[in-house]
């Protein structure tokens, strides 16, 4: 379950990947996702808190986690998993069944990111500004991203603090209208942070399975 968890969240935060189709942006929301993503890329690293919710009323399930990332490197912790990014290998650290797994990422895939959707847009979504809402007291724009191809999500909402040039949420309805959504917070920007946070330290883990896929 918990391994499913992080290949579901972390599918979702990198959107698709596949070759360019021709796809339509107005010019209100390619502003915004622009501006957003040059921000962001603009930090020497990044920190936040995380929610991610599947299912909706009684059925909804929600775990909670945190993100780093330097914009090459990552390090993502929910439900008990660790996963790292060092640059060139990927780690999933199990702590209660005391496996890691380390492997290459799929050439096919960008980075783990907040805002990979941001840069997705450009070739894999149609793009289209829905307009402003409050959102837990936080006014926000609303932009709505539907693929050009079929991948098996119906549809992408971005709620995005555009005075803060930052995203608050991600909404996404697969192909089977399930529903999940990451809301970020408490976010942290170029801390001094050791290189160690990106990294792999094999001999703290002598006693877990380590396989190399």
């Amino acid at each position: 379950m918990k391994n499913l968890l992080i290949t579901l969240l972390t599918f979702f935060l990198l959107g698709s990947s596949f070759k360019a189709y021709s796809q339509t942006a107005d010019s209100k929301s390619k502003s915004i996702l622009d501006e957003i993503t040059r921000s962001y890329k603009s930090k020497k690293n990044s920190y936040f808190k995380f929610t991610y919710t599947t299912g909706t009323g009684k059925n909804s399930q929600s775990q909670t986690g945190i993100f780093y990332s330097d914009n090459t490197r990552y390090k993502l912790k929910i439900m008990g998993i660790e996963q790292i990014f060092d640059g060139n290998k990927v780690y999933n650290i199990n702590d209660d069944d005391k496996e890691v797994t380390v492997s290459k990422p799929n050439s096919s895939q960008t980075h783990f990111s907040p805002l990979s959707y941001l840069d997705s847009y450009k070739n894999d979504y149609n793009v289209k500004y829905a307009g402003k809402k409050t959102l837990s007291g936080i006014p926000v724009d609303i932009i709505k991203m539907t693929p050009v191809k079929n991948n098996g999500i119906k549809t992408v909402t971005l709620y995005i603090n555009t005075a803060q040039k930052k995203l608050i949420k991600l909404e996404q309805v697969s192909g089977n209208n399930d529903v999940a959504v990451i809301s970020i917070s408490n976010y942290k920007e170029n801390q001094p942070l050791s290189s160690s946070v990106f990294s792999f330290d094999k001999a703290k883990y002598h006693n877990y399975l380590i396989t190399e896929l």
